[in-house]
């Protein structure tokens, strides 16, 4: 599977549908995916028969009704964790993304997904359109293989490799500026992995100098029968197409072997490498459960958004993910965490967050600076609201770059260059983990997935990795300063050592990305951020 690699490119992407969008909603067109019937796929039930069944089983054995959640902190993990559960499946894999890149590590995943396919395992791959267009050829041929079937989400109409048409596809129908972020592995529908990684290098710490510091739980329990459901959802979905339908070209036999046999030559050379011979072992035991990974019990519920909220002409009500945690952090006693790296909070968020501390809730924040942000234009959405936060006692936290950084790092939440992971944490006991910003693009646009869980040990862990990125060397915290009548100034400090870094202005920024953010802030419409 060749779709881009997503890093390099985000902050081009977001301006360019950030242009599309105003177009698309000037122009007013609103046409919609094609949604013939198609015969109905669900997940396996009889989990049990399974190797991975039966470890889940032991996981979690005199815990009836519970879920555990083993964190991934780091991209190797996260990496060992997905290739780990895909060469132990028996019969299925579900594979949910928004991006899978086109280098070595989603190669080497996607050959051990081929491989489970010729073990006779069920593969199901649903690819947001956004990084699946244009690259079809390859799509079609993977999915020729008679286990493995191959969806697009959203597709869009014209498929060129040039992009030229896609293009005027965004301009002129705003539907396609709605993309499905979510991003799920299941395997045997016994073990899920959920979080913000999509697949590829800097997801998996295989690009030291541009990873991004992100977060995963690999999930067991009743909860990832749920996840299954959710993929089984937009699987069926109308706005989900076989690939042989949109592409222009459908594989012969040979192209399909052709194909296989070049992304098992990129597995083979990948294995070669420092990066592969360094990952920690994946150990699976059927009597004593995951070996690496230590489980945090609890209760969970899925959250997700309605595959068709793509097609909708507006999405003002809060969806199921936002309408299931308002009533939780309303509630709050003494804290409230939220990790998200694209941050927006709009004018309800502050009021909101505002509310929480006038009853006395400490409300922490930990996104990007604008510094380490691969999206300046959404840094200016955020700054909009960074003085009134701080106005009413919300803490700030904005994440230094590894090259501000004096020392190298313990794995946490911020270890990678860019901030990408999505959390939060209510009162160190709920904790809300998935795939969706705090930002308007997650609210009103693109579909999400979340997990709800009600863990007491989850919480404090995920607590105790914000303090670690909060009050260490990790980030520069943001205060307000006056000094007698004059107004109020925006002060960033960092601890480096034994010493304080005390700055006036953007940390570390560039010129030229503080005026982007200058710009973007007085024009750009807050709905497309």
């Amino acid at each position: 599977m060749t779709a881009a690699a997503p890093s390099p490119s985000r902050c081009r992407l977001r301006w360019a549908w950030w242009a599309a969008g105003v177009l698309a909603i000037a122009a007013g067109c609103a046409t919609v995916a094609p949604t013939p019937q198609r015969p109905t796929s669900t997940a396996i039930a009889a989990t049990l028969e399974t190797r991975l069944g039966r470890v889940s089983a032991a996981m979690l054995r005199g815990l009836p009704g519970q879920s555990g959640f083993g964190l991934l902190l780091t991209g190797t993990d996260a990496f060992a964790a997905r290739a780990g559960v895909t060469r132990a499946a028996q019969r299925s894999l579900d594979l949910q993304y928004y991006a899978i890149a086109d280098d070595e590590t989603a190669a080497a995943l996607l050959h051990d997904t081929l491989e489970a396919a010729d073990r006779g395992v069920r593969v199901r791959i649903l690819l947001d359109d956004l990084y699946a267009v244009g690259r079809d050829s390859n799509l079609a041929a993977i999915s020729a293989h008679p286990n493995v079937e191959v969806r697009v989400f959203n597709p869009f109409a014209h498929r060129d490799e040039t992009g030229a048409s896609r293009l005027f596809d965004a301009l002129t129908d705003r539907r396609l500026h709605r993309r499905m972020h979510n991003k799920v592995w299941v395997a045997d529908n016994a073990l899920a992995i959920v979080g913000g990684r999509n697949v590829g290098d800097s997801y998996f710490g295989a690009q030291p100098e541009a990873d991004f510091a992100d977060l995963d739980v690999l999930a067991a329990g009743p909860v990832v029968q749920q996840v299954s459901a959710s993929f089984d959802a937009y699987w069926n979905s109308g706005v989900a197409v076989p690939i042989d339908e949109v592409a222009s070209a459908v594989p012969s036999p040979a192209d399909a072997r052709i194909a296989a046999a070049q992304l098992a030559a990129r597995a083979q050379g990948w294995r070669r490498t420092a990066y592969a011979r360094a990952l920690p072992p994946f150990v699976l035991d059927e009597r004593e459960g995951l070996g690496p990974l230590n489980l945090d019990v609890g209760s969970a519920i899925v959250l997700y958004d309605d595959p068709a909220k793509v097609l909708r002409s507006s999405a003002a009500e809060p969806g199921p993910i936002m309408a299931g945690m308002r009533p939780i952090v309303a509630a709050a006693t003494h804290e409230l965490l939220l990790v998200s790296p694209y941050f927006v909070p709009g004018q309800g968020g502050t009021a909101g967050l505002c509310a929480l501390r006038k009853r006395g809730v400490r409300v922490r924040v930990l996104t990007n600076s604008l510094a380490s942000t691969d999206v300046p234009a959404v840094h200016a959405g955020y700054a909009r609201y960074r003085t009134r936060l701080l106005e009413c006692g919300v803490e700030l936290h904005e994440m230094r770059t590894r090259a501000q950084r004096a020392r190298p790092l313990r794995p946490g939440l911020s270890s990678g260059a860019s901030l990408h992971a999505k959390a939060a944490v209510i009162d160190r006991r709920v904790v809300l983990l998935g795939s969706m910003n705090f930002d308007p693009r997650s609210r009103l646009h693109n579909t999400e997935l979340g997990l709800l869980i009600d863990s007491p040990p989850l919480g404090r862990h995920i607590g105790e990795l914000f303090d670690d990125a909060a009050l260490g060397e990790h980030t520069f915290q943001v205060h307000l300063e006056t000094s007698g009548g004059a107004l109020p100034g925006l002060r960033w400090e960092a601890r480096e050592g034994d010493h304080v870094i005390r700055l006036d202005q953007e940390p570390h920024a560039s010129w030229w990305r503080r005026l982007i953010a200058d710009i973007v802030g007085a024009l750009a419409p807050e709905e497309l951020l």
